[in-house]
């Protein structure tokens, strides 16, 4: 009977666990989403792209010997290709944000809103690594848009809705949980990244929509499913809002190419058989295999050998994940990193840096007389690795082969390491032994992952 009592009396003197309230709106007796997607689904648009594609290249063209035959042989015309996408418009002046494969190279964009107003866009900013486009609406004021939210706050389990344009059929919004989070084991083309993993159907057409949360906010742009049919199989893949939100910042402040801070590191995934070899408790971080010695985290302290376990007290364990980290932060910011070295925890201050232009470029173009007139070469560094998209090398790197360099099978993006016999450090190392080369001569070239060997007689 006491017992009793004690429970009347605590249940009294808390009213606000047994408060009642009836329901405000059909909207609330119905757990309904209407109200939300309502407030949202203005501010997600339908793009339309149109890019003229070149005209497809001959098997033989890079041929020294059979590219003379087959000159003319099979040229076609360029032609015009159109995608369709989705786009969701950040703030009201018109800043809209997209994935770079809907908008990427096109010649005309048109976005077209929920209302059905249309307005064309010019890109201030893309970048086709992180698959992310900042659009400028031409004329455009007061427009509705979404509030971003700091994806580090995001949690597995949270309810989102994903809106967007799926096979062109129009606007549809589909829901579901977030399903996981840190997702950086993901590649599709040239996409790289860190993402937020869904079971919000996404399909499609969807590229570019809004993954929201259940008040609204943005929390991730859908940018890609993992399918076997092409259609959705429940894990769609969406770019945290925090990134996107640094993408605004560099393309208001008139950058029309993403810029990365550098870390200067090459490093690996800490998995079991390492952190054993480590002397580490548990898997996890980057353990730093190569340091360049105008890194910043060098400078800090760091050596290679140490196991980066966080930046700014968020955990990372893929090197995707460490320069995600680093990106959100920007250019300027000063981090906390914390790393084990020799089994013991240390902390660093680091501050992140654009890659420097350093050593010089020394960018050369050989003249009429080299053997390659028209050669265009330069030094690489970690500028210019940044600005051709290469993660890494050294050495001298063909900008432009010319007409001679070309007939012989140069390419762009060639790396060149030796001439004959002589190693190739410097573009004018390039032409001096040129010049002194004689007989039968091969350019010894790495072109991507692979050694090539292009042989000529001087």
């Amino acid at each position: 009977m006491r017992l009793i009592l004690v429970l009347a009396l605590a249940l009294l003197s808390a009213p606000a666990l047994a408060e009642t309230r009836v329901p405000e709106s059909r909207a609330e007796i119905s757990l309904s989403f209407a109200p939300l997607v309502r407030d949202a689904a203005p501010a997600v648009v339908n793009i339309y792209a149109r890019r003229v594609v070149a005209a497809r290249r001959s098997p033989f063209a890079d041929d020294p010997f059979f590219g003379e035959f087959f000159r003319d042989f099979g040229q076609s015309q360029p032609r015009v290709q159109n995608s369709l996408g989705s786009g969701v418009i950040l703030s009201d002046d018109g800043i809209v944000v997209s994935n770079y494969h809907v908008i990427g190279e096109a010649t005309d964009i048109r976005v077209v809103l929920n209302d059905r107003r249309e307005y064309s866009a010019s890109v201030l900013l893309s970048d086709e690594q992180s698959d992310l486009a900042i659009l400028q609406l031409e004329g455009a004021a007061d427009m509705p848009h979404l509030a971003l939210r700091d994806s580090d706050t995001v949690e597995v389990g949270e309810l989102a809705l994903a809106i967007g344009n799926p096979f062109g059929v129009g606007q549809t919004v589909s829901s579901g949980i977030v399903s996981g989070l840190a997702r950086s084991g993901l590649a599709t083309g040239n996409l790289r990244g860190y993402f937020i993993q869904t079971d919000a159907p996404i399909n499609p057409g969807n590229s570019g929509g809004a993954l929201i949360d259940i008040e609204g906010r943005l929390i991730g742009i859908n940018t890609s499913i993992l399918t076997r049919s092409g259609g959705s199989n429940g894990i769609g893949f969406a770019i945290p809002a925090s990134l996107v939100a640094q993408f605004v910042t560099q393309a208001r402040d008139g950058q029309d190419r993403f810029l990365r801070p550098w870390a200067g590191i090459n490093g690996q995934a800490v998995d079991a058989d390492l952190s054993d070899s480590l002397g580490l408790a548990r898997p996890g971080g980057v353990v730093i295999s190569e340091l360049e010695p105008l890194s910043p985290f060098a400078a800090a302290g760091l050596a290679v050998g140490d196991v980066i376990a966080a930046v700014d007290g968020q955990p990372v364990n893929t090197p995707a994940e460490m320069i995600y980290r680093m990106s959100v932060r920007g250019i300027g910011a000063r981090v906390a990193v914390d790393y084990v070295r020799a089994g013991r925890p240390a902390e660093a201050r680091v501050t992140l840096i654009a890659p420097p232009d350093e050593p010089p470029r020394e960018e050369l173009v050989l003249g009429r007389e080299a053997l390659f007139e028209g050669l265009r070469l330069a030094r690489l560094n970690p500028a210019l690795r940044d600005e051709l998209g290469l993660e890494a090398g050294e050495g001298v790197i063909v900008l432009d082969p010319g007409a001679a360099g070309a007939r012989i099978g140069l390419r762009a993006g060639d790396i060149l390491q030796a001439v004959g016999r002589y190693g190739i450090e410097r573009p004018a190392d390039v032409a001096r032994t040129l010049r002194q080369a004689s007989g039968r001569v091969a350019l010894q070239v790495l072109r991507g992952n692979r050694r090539v060997a292009l042989r000529f007689r001087v």
